[in-house]
């Protein structure tokens, strides 16, 4: 996993006549690129790197263990949703993950895109099995529904699917001991046992 340039020149095709429609979070200054954008490939292997990486930019911006464990699951379950259902397990294709905090100062938290370049489908259409339906796996979807505050999919152009997620700093899920300017571990949480997600897109 590595940093690389973005597939845009400007966040989330800002200004791209051919770009899909997306509702811009006010507490979010997009006019700035990510403060973090990192490209991987899609190989199981490169999860667990990515998951430290959420959860200690997360740590960073003022959750506690329990909050940014969870933030760090719901990007957890996007990528294998990715891997699993948008790529169909091929471990060179590329995805995009990119990190802003929320520029509000009276509404702090993180947003975190996730982009791809699997084949579109309707994002009304992404939803997590029937949970009466019980059996392993399947509930990637819900997961990052019941985690983050904002969770929107929509498409790419010409290919590819974009998941942006928001979550808000409550005082609940505050650290009050973090201090962004303090080394901090960004160690992961521990990984819940889970089967074969949803795909995002």
């Amino acid at each position: 996993m590595s940093p690389m340039p973005s597939p845009h020149p400007n966040p989330e095709d800002a200004g791209r006549p051919d770009a899909a429609p997306t509702q811009v979070d006010p507490a979010v200054d997009s006019a700035v690129g990510p403060a973090v954008e990192v490209r991987l490939l899609s190989h199981p292997t490169y999860l667990a790197g990515s998951r430290e990486l959420v959860i200690g930019i997360a740590r960073r911006l003022g959750f506690d263990d329990n909050g940014a464990g969870k933030i760090a699951l719901a990007t957890d379950e996007a990528l294998a949703n990715v891997i699993n259902h948008g790529y169909k397990r091929q471990p060179d294709r590329p995805i995009w993950i990119r990190l802003w905090p929320l520029a509000a100062p009276n509404q702090p938290g993180i947003r975190i895109v996730i982009e791809d370049e699997a084949p579109h489908i309707d994002p009304e259409a992404i939803c997590g099995r029937d949970l009466a339906d019980v059996k392993p796996g399947g509930l990637g979807v819900h997961i990052i529904k019941e985690v983050m505050d904002v969770v929107e999919y929509s498409k790419r152009s010409p290919v590819g699917m974009r998941l942006t997620m928001i979550k808000r700093l409550t005082p609940r899920a505050a650290d009050p001991t973090a201090d962004p300017t303090a080394d901090q571990s960004t160690g992961p949480t521990d990984d819940p046992t889970r089967g074969e997600t949803e795909h995002h897109g």
